[in-house]
This record gives C-alpha cells, sequence and structure tokens, in this order.
C-alpha cells in the first residue's frame, strides 16, 4: 500500500500508515456511521432491514500485554482461551449484513489494574462492563441514531440474561434471542401467584408468590413434556447441498427469573424450541416477542437469521485481516477493526448492485459482449473488462 501510495518515499509512507492505524486521534464511531450511512441503502434496495444481530467474536493471542487478553472463552476455537474478545452488533436484511458497532470486551482485572490500562491507553471513561451491558450500548446508539429498526437476534450468552431482555424491551425493540435449557418459565396458562391479602396493620403485601406445589419448571422440563403431535418439521431456508429443517414447537409462557421480587408477573412471550428427530433431548430454545399472530415458519426463519454474521466474521478474518493487528494498544485495536469494516462494506455494497441472482453465480449471459458498466453514475474511468 505504501509503495502504491507513494513509490519514491515507501518507508515513510509505510510508517504514516501505522500511525493513521495506531496512533492518529480521528473517530471510529464517526467512520462507521459513514460505513453505514454509505451501505445501508445499497443493501435496502434488496430488500428492508429485518434483524438487529448481537454476537462477539474472539481473537486468540499469546502474551498478557496486548490490551483485553486474558483467558477466556473464545468462539474461534470453541474453548477456553488466551484471547481477546469483540462485541458486535450488526445489521441484516434477509441477504446480507454489516457490523455498526465494535467494541473490546474489557475483562475485569484489566479495568482495575492501572498500570496496564495506561501502557496500553484505555481511555479513562472505559469501565468494567459485562458483554451484555456492550450490546445494549450499542443498541442505544442505534436507536438513537435511528437506524432502521429489525428484530434483535442473540445467542444464548445475551438471551438468558433477563437485564438484557428487559433492556431490549425498555427500547421497544421486538427479540428472538436463544435461552439455556435451564431457564425457568411458568407452563402455558400460569403464572405466580398474586400478593397475600392485606392484614390490618402496616403496607399492603405486594409482592408474588409461589408455593411448594406451585412452582416455575425449566425450558427442557417443559419441552419433554409437550405431546409428540406439538413439533412440527419445518425448512427455514436452502442450504448449499440440501433444504435445511428440523423439528419445532412453539409456546406462550412467562418467563420466572426472581418474580418473588416484583409485583406484576413477567409478560407472556413465545417459547421456540428445536428437537432434531432421532435426538434424545431439545437442542435449542428461543424466548421472543414477537406477536401473538406469528406464524410458527415465521418464528423459525427468524431465530435461524442469526446465521447471517458467522459470514461476516469469515470474510472479515480470512480475507480482509481483522485478526491481524499486532498492536497492544485501545486505539489501535479499534481503528484496525473499523478499518476493516469499511472495507467490508464497500465490498456488500457492490454486491447489493447485482440482482440477487448475480450475487449467487446465476448471471446466465447470453452473448459475449462488452462488459456492462456498473459504476457508480459520473465515476471516472472506462469499465473493466468482463
Amino acid at each position: 500500500m505504501a509503495a502504491r501510495l507513494d513509490a519514491e518515499n515507501i518507508q515513510p509512507m509505510r510508517q504514516s500508515l501505522h500511525h493513521l492505524v495506531a496512533k492518529a486521534p480521528w473517530s471510529d464511531e464517526v467512520l462507521m456511521e459513514q460505513v453505514r450511512n454509505y451501505v445501508l441503502p445499497t443493501m435496502q434496495k434488496q430488500g428492508p432491514v429485518v434483524a438487529w444481530i448481537v454476537d462477539d467474536t474472539g481473537f486468540p493471542k499469546k502474551g498478557k500485554h496486548s490490551v483485553g487478553v486474558t483467558r477466556q472463552y473464545c468462539g474461534q476455537v470453541g474453548k477456553q482461551e488466551n484471547c481477546r474478545v469483540a462485541v458486535c452488533l450488526s445489521v441484516a436484511t434477509w441477504s446480507s449484513s454489516l457490523p455498526i458497532g465494535y467494541r473490546l470486551y474489557l475483562p475485569k482485572e484489566w479495568a482495575e489494574d492501572v498500570k496496564r490500562r495506561e501502557k496500553t491507553e484505555v481511555p479513562e471513561e472505559v469501565e468494567f462492563q459485562t458483554k451484555p451491558d456492550i450490546a445494549l450500548d450499542q443498541l442505544r446508539a442505534a436507536v438513537t441514531e435511528k437506524v432502521a429498526r429489525g428484530v434483535v437476534l442473540a445467542d444464548a450468552a445475551y438471551g438468558i440474561n433477563t437485564e438484557f431482555r428487559d433492556g431490549l424491551t425498555e427500547l421497544g425493540l421486538q427479540y428472538v434471542v436463544g435461552v439455556q435449557s435451564s431457564m425457568t418459565v411458568w407452563e402455558p396458562g400460569k403464572q405466580p401467584l398474586p400478593a397475600k391479602p392485606r392484614r390490618k396493620m402496616g403496607r399492603p403485601p405486594r409482592l408474588l408468590q409461589r408455593t411448594t406445589d406451585h412452582q416455575p419448571v425449566s425450558v427442557k422440563q417443559l419441552a419433554t413434556a409437550l405431546p409428540s403431535t406439538a413439533f412440527q418439521e419445518i425448512t427455514w431456508r436452502e442450504g448449499t447441498d440440501r433444504k435445511l429443517q428440523s423439528r419445532f414447537a412453539a409456546v406462550r409462557v412467562r418467563a420466572a427469573h426472581r418474580d418473588y421480587e416484583k409485583a406484576e408477573p413477567h409478560q407472556e412471550e413465545w417459547l421456540l424450541i428445536e428437537w432434531p428427530r432421532g435426538e434424545k433431548e431439545p437442542s435449542k430454545y428461543w424466548m421472543s416477542t414477537l406477536p401473538l399472530n406469528t406464524k410458527l415458519k415465521a418464528l423459525v426463519k427468524m431465530a435461524k437469521h442469526r446465521w447471517i454474521i458467522e459470514r461476516d466474521y469469515e470474510e472479515l478474518k480470512q480475507e480482509l485481516g481483522l485478526g491481524h493487528f499486532e498492536g497492544r494498544n485501545w486505539r489501535g485495536f479499534h481503528h484496525h477493526a473499523t478499518l476493516c469494516i469499511a472495507a467490508y462494506g464497500f465490498l456488500v455494497a457492490e454486491r447489493n448492485r447485482f440482482s440477487p441472482s448475480a450475487r449467487v453465480g446465476h448471471l446466465g449471459f447470453a452473448t459475449l459482449g462488452p462488459a456492462p458498466d456498473f459504476r457508480p453514475r459520473g465515476s471516472p474511468g472506462p469499465p473493466r473488462a468482463a
């Protein structure tokens, strides 16, 4: 890159580029906003925004001096590993997606270590936050900036967090989020008992109750108690070599997490269960605030749409070098990621200038001839040869 920019002064230009990434005080938020404003309209030409997808991605890293590195779960290797993790928010249509929020998760031992913070230039205002808290900040920013809304999708690491789900509802966002099999809910048609009757003296009781024979159950217990007729075979999309399908059931339940500390029960929502044919027990569970009249197939399609960001991470890491940052400081880590996402955004925008059939390789040219001119209007230079 340095040679192409200034062939006569390659080394000084190389140093300038390093400075641009590692030290220069430009705003990641402003550039990410510009990328979103450039890419999102091209995505929406192929279809509306349907989802906001929350996830995190890990970067295996040796040593302990690079900002945020600690031993923690790393999705890239599927186990506990020395790595750093970034929380991401992506906006998605049915055919494409784009990261619009990206922030390093700073573990508690890092957040409280003054010396390491100074060495890696972690801003003073950055404090320890859980991953769901970081995600909620990104979602609040997207709401404030009036990004076209979609249903929030997330895996069980986020969905099991009651405060995260409540935060989505407070923001007016619908969700389909994964939960763990141990999550407790009230069976369909049931809810906690009302508060105790008022006594002659003192304040009136207001907290909900449970009794020995009136208790919530885990979602796994509920799922295994359902009759086999409750499950339907659903195909949610065409895979590369076969249809993707499994057995699903959906029932209306109320979450039970600490509702004995509340005066009102949690609202009813969907519990979606996947139990593949031939398996001994269900494999996945989701909670959803999609409307009461939502069809089972629509619930499944939305829950499974989280897969689309796997392509983002694969291309960002394998083709655009998202995981190749060698520096140790906070600003450089985020600058590097922002520039990778900007490059990826350009590719997403270019893909969306073509019809859906062209994007999957079905151009179907009838005759050979000059390449069509897909340049933006007013751009200089002739089109490339086909």
